[in-house]
């Protein structure tokens, strides 16, 4: 019942994208969207295959520093998670910074970094981090508070470490919300990426969108939308098959092969 149930939702996800792409190509050909502004879908997929090995080249650039910024990311929420967990002290001074660094918009704040830093690499990561470590910071700060009570107490009656707490109680109880954020991070690492070089830089497909922006060419502008969404629903994937390679009991109940 499950396989069938989990078929009949991709067929209508597919089915309710697959008639859009059909309305849409139906109100270009009638006029009612005018090719200039809005290109058709085939202008889109034949602006896909004549740019294909520039869009690649640039998708790699684009790739490689949201992985960048995404694993620093990642290791800068965890440090800060485990330290405002760990000395309340700590959560009292920083977790009002953490919350205040978000509240900065991000167009805000990557001319600053392109002035300080130039037009290189590192303005991009640095700027990745900045967007990604919140998720993963909030996530597991929130599992690591919503442990086993009465697993520590028992820890702790057997004369365990705090390490050994940590480890068997509190990193486990923090897997399922710190996958949860890390798909959150991993789709803000891609829009960042871009973000960062819309404002400067030499490769990348924010600076290619900005080069066909300028040029009026639409079809290759929304060519490069599809491209970004489909890195980022790509990292999503690959965040997914990790979440259920290493917490395979989180998706026990979802598995077909279970019931």
């Amino acid at each position: 019942m499950k396989k069938r149930a989990s078929i009949k939702d991709k067929l209508i996800s597919w089915s309710a994208l697959l008639t859009l792409l059909i309305l849409w190509q139906i109100l270009s050909l009638s006029g009612m969207l005018p090719g200039y502004l809005v290109p058709s879908p085939i202008q889109v997929l034949k602006a896909l295959v004549s740019d294909a090995p520039l869009l690649l080249r640039h998708s790699g650039i684009t790739l490689l520093e949201a992985l960048l910024g995404l694993g620093l990311g990642v290791v800068l929420g965890f440090f800060l998670a485990v330290l405002m967990d760990g000395f309340a002290p700590v959560k009292s001074a920083m977790y009002p910074l953490v919350v205040i660094s978000q509240t900065v918009p991000t167009v805000a704040i990557a001319p600053l970094l392109v002035l300080w830093f130039g037009y290189g690499i590192l303005p991009k990561v640095l700027l990745i981090i900045l967007t990604t470590f919140f998720p993963i910071a909030i996530g597991l700060l929130s599992g690591f508070a919503d442990h086993d009570a009465d697993g520590v107490n028992l820890l702790r009656s057997m004369g365990a470490s705090p390490l050994e707490i940590f480890w068997h109680i509190k990193l486990p109880s923090a897997l399922h919300p710190f996958f949860a954020s890390l798909r959150i991070a991993a789709s803000y690492s891609i829009v960042g990426a871009v973000i960062a070089e819309w404002l400067g830089g030499f490769s990348g497909l924010g600076v290619y969108m900005t080069r066909v922006r300028k040029a009026y060419s639409y079809d290759k502008m929304f060519a490069v939308i599809f491209v970004i969404s489909l890195l980022s629903l790509l990292l999503m994937a690959a965040v997914n098959a990790l979440h259920r390679k290493l917490t395979p009991w989180d998706f026990k109940d979802s598995d077909p092969k279970s019931v």
